[in-house]
Formats: structure tokens, sequence, C-alpha cells
């Protein structure tokens, strides 16, 4: 918890450096961290009767509220809450119908972001958010000002907030867009010490008991802290940022190869932040270390099977080789023998400190190694971590391979032939690639995402229907079409006795709403084959690299997904249907092989998931991909089973696995049976696709020729 804390409390000394995102495992009070914040804030002067909070000694020039009058009053911090439900015209604002409709006049009614202005706006579970939410997020905290073009309203107004979103990475992960906005991240996790876990719990029910009392308690506390703040902020614009160390700051973010320019404003302001924090008036490459351990884990990563984190080893290399010219490190044994000492880092930095020399390096503020933000950071679990020990985020994937390399150049066509044994070892997948898009077909109503075509909340307008006529998405009221209800009135104006200039005689008949289509998430249900005969290691990596790009396709697109592996007399249900990808790439990286195809079992076990997800999500449609090689060598015929899906209009995809000269096409008729596609492992890479149109538009246009 003292990473989440001192990333909040550092958003709270500098607003610039961009909030803060909080994944974390359930349980572990982050959002009763964020909403405490609050009471921690410093009031805000604001203008009287200025709806979007203005300031009275920056006004916005293009704040609809002009002109303002003179008089202003100060008024706590705002924390707004976001909630994933919310609709668009919500967090925008809209048009205020009652006066619309009441007076004819055009009337702006503010929205969330309006209310956050020059405070906090807090999602929790930021990842379920929906797409067309994300859209608006992200152009009101890159711009700083939310544009409105609607209904016949064009609002600008300004809306500078602190973004703070908290997450449980299990439920699935953010849209990289979204991702890079948050200046700083931190993972939490409850305490295994249990005397910590037995202090929590006796704190929660001293509250529950006496919750007056208990604040009364830490009233003292929490104005301290408060008082903190304010000073770190007004001692924040007197900090010195040298040159030596912005390009320290610089050449860290290069070492860790982050996207863009970013990154290194976001540790250049939250380095600035924990100097002011800790009372000092030069930033040093103590606050450089902090600043780079909240900001560059979650801009390393390149797509959502990347783990979080950093190399701690490879941050502090970077920090000593590009120590400010002002303090050089002295030299070194280049072996990094012992005559490299505790002091071989600027200033008794970072650069230097072994994690094990010197019993006072707890004690430090802002966490040499070793020290407490070390231990707040997680330094010797991350290190340790698979994936983690190189800046690349592919390096680990790319070593595993390279170890199974030896071991696939050993394996031949004898060793597909051979019986297997009851259980092999799992093998490492192939690299990622970009596939073929698969769709459900027709018009769907689920939850809005990037894959089928759907009935939305937002999108192209397609038609409009009369109110209550529960044709709209899922028999619920859309957003009111204005041009179409004010069409449908007008004929009738002259008959309902409207005078000149009055307002509009509109009736309930009269209002219309729009129907909208976008895109929809599926539920994509990976069932795959891990019989024997799927088990040379070959073409096991090549089906899990075709799984792990289709994963990585259903993470693009919003889907939720489930896997199911079958082998010996079973299918299992390895991942129940999630949004969190990463979580099946875990699964399929540990998966075994060896044993008969039960195919019977795993269609089987395939229709009673899709049957549980509907009556979870009855508008989520699903999206069967089967990935074996057709054979079936224990159970049940799985004709009968099939036909089901068939029949119930289950769109399905299998993926033929069968490779080498002679193939029986088991997989071909399996795909009959299931009334879907088939499609080889090679046609699965979507360049393969682009390659054979342009070979038939080349076919096409010689004949022309011809």
């Amino acid at each position: 918890m003292d990473d989440l804390v001192l990333s909040l409390l550092l958003s709270s000394v500098a607003p610039d450096i961009g909030g803060v995102l909080v994944r974390g495992e359930k349980g572990t009070a982050k959002s009763t961290a964020v909403r405490a914040l609050a009471n921690l804030l410093p009031s805000v002067d604001v203008i009287s009767g200025c709806r979007f909070g203005c300031d009275p000694h920056a006004p916005d020039p293009q704040c609809p509220d002009q002109p303002h009058g003179h008089e202003h009053h100060p008024r706590p911090a705002r924390l707004v809450e976001l909630p994933v439900g919310a609709t668009e015209d919500r967090l925008l604002g809209s048009l205020d119908l009652d006066r619309a409709l009441s007076s004819g006049v055009r009337a702006y009614e503010p929205g969330l972001l309006a209310a956050a202005h020059r405070g906090i706006l807090y999602v929790d579970e930021v990842n379920l958010l929906h797409d067309h939410l994300v859209d608006v997020l992200l152009d009101a905290a890159a711009m700083g000002r939310v544009h409105i073009e609607r209904e016949s309203i064009s609002i600008t107004h300004a809306a500078r907030f602190v973004l703070v979103g908290t997450m449980n990475p299990e439920e699935g992960e953010l849209r990289p867009q979204l991702l890079d906005r948050f200046g700083l991240t931190v993972e939490v996790r409850a305490s295994r010490d249990p005397d910590v876990r037995a202090e929590v719990v006796r704190r929660r029910l001293a509250f529950d008991a006496d919750p007056e009392g208990f604040v009364k308690e830490w009233q003292e506390a929490e104005r301290e802290l408060a008082a903190r703040i304010t000073s770190a902020r007004e001692h924040l614009g007197s900090v010195e940022l040298s040159d030596g160390v912005l390009r320290q700051i610089a050449a860290v973010c290069a070492a860790f190869d982050v996207d863009g320019m970013r990154a290194d404003l976001v540790v250049a302001r939250t380095a600035r932040a924990h100097a002011a924090w800790s009372g000092r008036g030069t930033v040093t490459s103590e606050d450089v270390r902090v600043a780079a351990m909240f900001a560059l884990p979650h801009r390393r990563r390149r797509d959502p099977f990347d783990a979080p984190g950093m190399d701690e080893n490879l941050l502090d290399e970077a920090l000593r080789d590009n120590a400010p010219d002002e303090t050089e490190p002295p030299e070194t044994d280049p072996d990094g023998g012992p005559d490299e000492g505790p002091e071989g880092g600027p200033e008794g930095g970072p650069g230097g400190q072994d994690p094990q020399n010197g019993p006072d390096q707890g004690d430090k503020p802002g966490g040499e190694p070793g020290g407490e933000a070390a231990d707040r950071s997680g330094g010797p679990d991350r290190a340790e971590a698979p994936g983690q020990a190189a800046p690349q985020p592919s390096v680990p994937r790319d070593a595993a391979q390279a170890k199974s390399r030896p071991q696939e150049q050993e394996s031949s066509r004898d060793d597909e032939l051979r019986a297997p044994a009851p259980t092999q070892d799992a093998v490492s997948a192939t690299n990622p690639f970009k596939v073929k898009s698969f769709k459900v077909p027709g018009l769907g109503k689920g939850t809005a995402g990037r894959r089928s075509r759907a009935l939305t909340e937002s999108g192209r307008t397609i038609a409009t229907m009369p109110l209550g006529s529960g044709q709209t998405r899922g028999g619920r009221s859309g957003r009111v079409h204005l041009p179409a209800t004010l069409t449908a009135a007008a004929a009738q104006q002259h008959a309902r006795g409207r005078e000149p200039g009055g307002p509009v005689l509109l009736r309930s008949d009269d209002i219309r709403l729009g129907v909208r289509e976008g895109r929809e998430g599926n539920l994509i249900l990976f069932c795959v084959d891990a019989s024997g005969s799927m088990a040379a290691k070959k073409r096991m990596a090549a089906v899990k690299g075709a799984v792990l790009s289709l994963l990585l396709d259903a993470y693009q697109r919003r889907d939720r997904v489930g896997l199911i592996t079958f082998r010996g007399q079973e299918a299992d249900l390895a991942l129940p249907p999630t949004g969190a990808v990463e979580a099946a790439r875990m699964r399929l990286d540990r998966l075994p092989t060896g044993g008969r195809t039960p195919l019977s079992a795993g269609l089987r076990r395939a229709w009673a998931v899709i049957g549980n997800e509907r009556l979870r999500d009855p508008h989520r449609r699903p999206l069967l991909v089967l990935v074996t090689d057709g054979r079936h060598t224990a159970g049940e015929d799985p004709t009968r089973i099939a036909a089901e899906f068939a029949r119930r209009g289950v769109r399905s995809v299998v993926v033929d696995c069968e490779r080498g000269p002679v193939r029986l096409g088991m997989a071909g008729k399996l795909a009959a049976g299931l009334g879907g596609e088939l499609i080889t492992l090679d046609d699965l890479r979507a360049e393969s696709l682009a390659g054979m149109v342009r070979g038939q538009v080349s076919q096409i246009s010689e004949r022309r020729v011809a």
C-alpha cells in the first residue's frame, strides 16, 4: 500500500503528472484509498455561479457561462466518480430537454467532465469501461478541454482533472491508448504478514463499532498530511531540475525503449514532485528512480501478454551510467568485482548501492535497492518474476523459444508416428501474428466491442423508432433523436394551436429514439486438442502460437475469452470466460499434451459453457474456435453433438492442425458437421489471406488482358 499512497500523494502535489492507475487483486482497498484522498486535497477558489468551476484568477475565455461576475468563493476539491455503466450524455453533458421542450431554448446541461474540472475523476473498474466512453476520456485528457457538437449544440469548456482508475487485471486489460494517459501506475496486493493483516481487521472493526470516534482519532494525522501536500505544492515551483538530471531522465527512458516522449515528461514532473514532497530544492537521482518505478512499467508493454513491471537492476545501471556530470561516479572494476563499493552511485544514491550492503539503507526516502521503496515496488519479486529479467518485453518469450529450438530440431516424422507418452512436457508457443478476422453473422445486441455488427448505444444512426415501440436495443429506450422528433411534431403544430414564435408543442407520440449500429464484443471459446496426436513439438508450438494470436485479436476486439482443453478421457475448462486474455495465455503456456483424443467430450464441455454464459448475458453471442486435427479416439462419435451446434446456429471455426504430405481431412468433415468454417494453420495468418486475394486479382487481370 505504500506504493499506492505515495503515487496518489505525488499526483496531488503535481496534478499535471497525469493521474494514477491502480492495478491489484480484489479486496485490497484500492477504492477506499482513492476516495480517502479527496479529504486531503486543498480547496479550490471558483467563480460564484459558474457551473464549470472556473478559476477567478485565470477564467476560461470560452466558458459557456461567460460573462462571469467578480464574486468568488472557495469550495472543497471534488472527487467525481464515473460509473462503468454511465452513458456518453452523462459524461459529456447534453441538451436540457426540459427547457428545450417547455421554452424552446437550446440549453446545455454540464456532465461529469465539467464537474471534475480542477478535481479528480475516479473510474472504478476502468478496464471494464465501454469503448465509446474511453474515446471521450482520451480526447479530454489529451486536450484538457471538452468539445460537444451534437443535437444542435456547439459547446466547449475546460476539463483539466487528475484521472485515477482502479482495476483488477483478472477481469481484463486496459486499452493501450488509455493506459498511456495515466501518468503513473502501481501494483497493489494484500500483505502476507499476519501482523499487518490483523491490524487491518482490527482498524476496520474499530471503525464499524464507532465511525465518528475512529475519524476523530485519525483527524490530526490527516490534517498534518493535508498540510504537507499544501506545503509541497507551494515548494514545487522552486525545485530545480538540472540539465544533467534531465539528460539522465532521457537516457533512462531510452534504455527502456518506451514509445513517444510522454514518459520523459511524466518522469521529470514526478521527480520534481517527489523532491518537493521530500523537502529538497533540487531533483536527485533518488527522485528519478522513484519516478521511473511509477512511470515506466506500463509504458514498456507492447501487448497484453507482456508481464507488467520492470527490471530494477537495469534501472540502476541506466541511472549509474548516465549520472549527472557534476557527480561522476568513481571508476569501478569492469567485471563488477568487490572494488565497486556502496558509493558507486551519484551522491551515494541508487546507482552503486549493494542491496545486501549496509543496514541503514531502508531509512533513506525514495527507495534505493534494499530500501523502503524497493520493498514497496516488490523489487526482489519483480526481478525474479517470469518475463521481467530484460528491458524488452518480448525477450523472455524469445529466450524460451531459443531453448526449445534444439528440441524442435530433434523431432522428426518418426516422433509423430510413435505412440506418445501419457503426458509430455509443455512446449513454448511460436511468435504471435496478425490473424484473419472472424465475425458472428447477423445483427446482435451485445456489449459494445469491436468484432461483430450490433445495435449499440453509440455508433451511426441507421433508423429511428417511436418512443415505447420496444424495438430499440434490448427493448430499452435509446437516445432521443431530436431532428426526427421535431420533424414528427412539425406537421401537427398548426392543429395544436402553436403561436408564432412560441415554443414547439410536443406530445409523447412525437418522440423518436435513434437506433444505432456499432460493434459488439463476443464470447470467444477456444477448444484446444491436447491429445497425443498433437504432441509433436513442432506441431504443438505452432498450435499454441495460433491460439496466442487469436487471443491477441480477442483482446483488441474487447471480447470475453474462455479456454477448454481435451486429452485422455475428458475435457477440462482451463479458464472460465473472462476478459483477462493474459490469464488464458498463462494457462496455454503450461498446457501439457499426450493421451487419447476425446473430441466429443471437448464439444460437450463447450456446449455447457456456452449455455451457462447465455444465462448470465443473453445478448453476448458466442464464437467457438476449435483447434484440432479432427481425430477422435475416445468417447462417443462427435457427429451428433456437432449437429446440435449447427442446429442452434452457434458460429464455429475449425482450425485444422493436420500437417504432412498425407492428410485424412477429418477436420473438414468436423467443420461441415458444425456448419462452420474450416481454416488451416497456414491460412490463419492475415498476410497469407492478403496474398491469396492479390493472387486472385492478378489472375482475373491476366484473363481480362488475354
